[in-house]
């Protein structure tokens, strides 16, 4: 435990290499952002289940990029009958939504412990996106039917120990001992 009250303790400390001026916290917690967001093994390979999840959510990012503009071309050559506020507001509202799972697999890709959460949501979101357009019957069954099938996927990759391990994600211990 280092205390120091004055700066001349703080640079004698400093020189003598016994306090580095940082508090010191029990159980080696640290005040840095930056380690609470690494991963727990710099140097291990990155588990198939977390380079999965991050390939799928990012392929999920651009098809929902894509179709954003998409909605901006119609909206540009006029092809769409819409209001055009109305479109541009729909368009830039899906583009806005793609930057979700865009963030969510680079930070997954990085082993970010932060990015689990994000990854879930917009794989929670998908599943009843892909139920509603399963509704629709034809190639809308088709293409619900892989939504809901890749979001099974990816939150089953995510939701492995061995996923949470290579995230830094450690299990609750009970309360009850």
């Amino acid at each position: 435990m280092c205390s120091v009250p004055s700066r001349s303790r703080l640079r004698r400390a400093a020189r003598s290499g016994r306090c580095s001026g940082r508090p010191r916290y029990p159980g080696d917690v640290t005040t840095d952002a930056s380690s609470a967001d690494s991963p727990r093994t710099p140097d291990a390979p990155r588990p198939g289940r977390i380079t999965a999840a991050a390939a799928v959510v990012a392929a999920q990012a651009v098809v929902v990029a894509g179709l954003g503009v998409t909605m901006l071309v119609l909206l540009l050559t006029g092809s769409r009958a819409d209001d055009t506020v109305q479109a541009l507001t729909g368009a830039a509202t899906v583009l806005t939504l793609a930057v979700l799972p865009l963030a969510a697999a680079r930070g997954l890709w990085l082993r970010r412990r932060w990015s689990r959460g994000p990854a879930v949501i917009v794989q929670l979101m998908a599943l009843p996106v892909g139920w509603q357009m399963a509704q629709n019957g034809g190639a809308w069954l088709a293409a619900g039917t892989l939504i809901a099938l890749t979001a099974l996927a990816v939150l089953g990759c995510l939701m492995s120990p061995t996923a949470a391990g290579a995230l830094g994600i450690a299990p609750r211990e009970s309360r009850d001992a």
